[in-house]
């Protein structure tokens, strides 16, 4: 991972136009291509950024600034960074990520789930657990009863991060042809107001889980074998 931290000016161009006038910004290049600017705020959101598959060019202007041009390679879109000044640069090997570890019932749940995927919609299927994009695993990957992909991410305690999480990945996976288009459902045992509102604002849909209830669906106890 490269990470810069720098005075620049960030233009996006595409299907939306955004512009971050000049200011003090980190500039993270990850290893699987990924660019993404960050200011001092805002959470865990970048300001804004290029997924991959994508190519980085840097090069020096006549008026003698650096500019960055990220290009997709599968559209149109551009991410030009124009750095005025660099306060820091430096790279580091980050190694292979194990990935992230869930806590014991999220991790049922979503076992649950992948065994019982009608509690999610009727005619649902399941394709596989732990889908893997460029930015991570999607919880479930499924077919609805009409054979569209539908990508499932699971929660505890389904907040607007969640939502957030899973908007990125519908993102990435409907760039994939043998995929799109892709829905999204948002599955936790309690969903918060506002994280509900964002993901039917944004098509995804919300389904609330009885942890309880599918954990009797699987009682040990009433197996034969």
């Amino acid at each position: 991972m490269r990470v810069v931290i720098a005075r620049c000016q960030v233009d996006y161009a595409g299907r939306l136009t955004a512009h971050l006038p000049m200011a003090t910004r980190v500039i993270m290049v990850k290893a699987d291509g990924s660019v993404l600017v960050h200011s001092d705020g805002g959470s865990y959101k970048p300001l804004n950024w290029m997924s991959p598959p994508c190519t980085l060019r840097e090069e020096v202007a006549e008026d003698g600034v650096t500019e960055w041009t990220v290009s997709a390679a599968k559209s149109d879109d551009t991410l030009r960074i124009r750095i005025e000044k660099v306060l820091h640069d430096t790279s580091h090997d980050l190694g292979v990520d194990p990935g992230l570890r869930k806590d014991g019932v999220e991790k049922h749940l979503q076992e649950l789930l992948a065994e019982h995927t009608t509690t999610l919609g009727e005619g649902m299927s399941l394709v596989r657990r732990e889908y893997m994009t460029a930015i991570g695993p999607v919880d479930l990957l499924c077919r609805d009863a009409a054979g569209a992909a539908v990508a499932v991410e699971i929660k505890r305690r389904g907040e607007i991060d969640g939502v957030e999480q899973l908007t990125r990945y519908l993102e990435l996976m409907n760039r994939d042809p043998q995929l799109r288009p892709v829905r999204g459902v948002f599955a936790a045992q309690e969903i918060k107001p506002q994280a509900r509102v964002l993901a039917e604002d944004r098509g995804i849909r919300c389904v609330v889980v009885n942890y309880d209830e599918l954990r009797g669906i699987d009682d040990p106890s009433l197996r034969l074998f």
